[in-house]
């Protein structure tokens, strides 16, 4: 529902102002219950969509979406899973769809991209080529995070992670190698491994765009083979995800920014990388 309502603003089928259809219209409409729409509502509203959401009067379409839709000092940094999604909707709708990521397990590139890939199987979008390179840390190395709060544990946090990597990375490659049979997209995805745990995280859109987080290590516990394990450890997918453009109307630093980005994944490819296998 969140995503239908999502499209319906973005392409001003609902406009920046205007007030949306009541809950109970919008339950009717989507066969679902309140409380459902209450929660499509509030990650609208999260997104800096809508404004006014509560239990009693109608929701209202944000009244400056420029700055939602925009990067650049204009548009405020927001959790990953917030931006990401859509930044990588709006990438797709190019007939050659180009994604360089560099990050820690792939996780939430993998949760980005289903809007798009349900865009392409309803027949909406239908780029004709999609090439895509995934920078991970490499099995061989101990990590920086996540790790052990007490050094003697032994390497469960490791195997917990490869496992967690190659599972995010499987799925990500077989759902965007499915769009060859199913679509006739022309599809190459590409993994490579690093020799070191990245700082940071990100992603580049079409050689135009560049969102970068910082990975913020945190102590943590969580259980792990029914033992709970102090680590430390940083939630990628709520990262603040910092949005940079390259155009006509974009300021000169946010262009330097998207293109030594690009240099810097680059050379990282190209050099101190090495073949990734998605084995355990």
């Amino acid at each position: 529902m969140a995503d239908v309502l999502r499209r319906r603003i973005r392409s001003g089928e609902l406009r920046p102002g205007q007030r949306m259809p009541t809950q109970a219209k919008l339950a009717d409409e989507f066969g679902v219950e309140r409380g459902a729409v209450r929660q499509a509502l509030r990650i609208l509203q999260s997104e800096q969509l809508l404004t006014n959401v509560s239990k009693g009067s109608p929701a209202t379409v944000a009244p400056d979406l420029a700055k939602t839709f925009t990067g650049g000092p204009g548009a405020p940094p927001r959790p990953t899973m917030v931006e990401l999604a859509p930044r990588i909707s709006a990438a797709f709708a190019a007939p050659h769809v180009v994604i360089d990521a560099l990050c820690l397990t792939a996780v939430s590139l993998t949760l980005a991209v289903g809007e798009s890939l349900r865009e392409i199987h309803a027949g909406r979008i239908k780029p004709a080529r999609l090439d895509v390179r995934v920078l991970l840390p490499s099995r061989d190395i101990p990590l920086a995070f996540p790790t052990p709060v007490d050094a003697s544990v032994d390497g469960r946090l490791q195997r917990r992670w490869l496992a967690q990597r190659n599972a995010q990375g499987q799925v990500l490659r077989h759902n965007l190698l499915a769009l060859r049979s199913t679509h006739g997209i022309d599809v190459h995805v590409t993994f490579r491994a690093l020799p070191f745990t990245p700082p940071v995280k990100l992603y580049l859109l079409n050689g135009t765009e560049a969102l970068f987080a910082y990975y913020t290590v945190q102590r943590t516990e969580a259980e792990v083979d029914s033992e709970q394990l102090e680590m430390y450890d940083a939630e990628g997918t709520q990262s603040m995800l910092f949005a940079f453009e390259r155009g006509a109307a974009s300021a000169p630093r946010d262009a330097s920014f998207v293109e030594q980005s690009r240099l810097w994944f680059d050379a990282l490819w190209e050099t101190i990388s090495s073949e990734l296998v998605l084995t355990s």
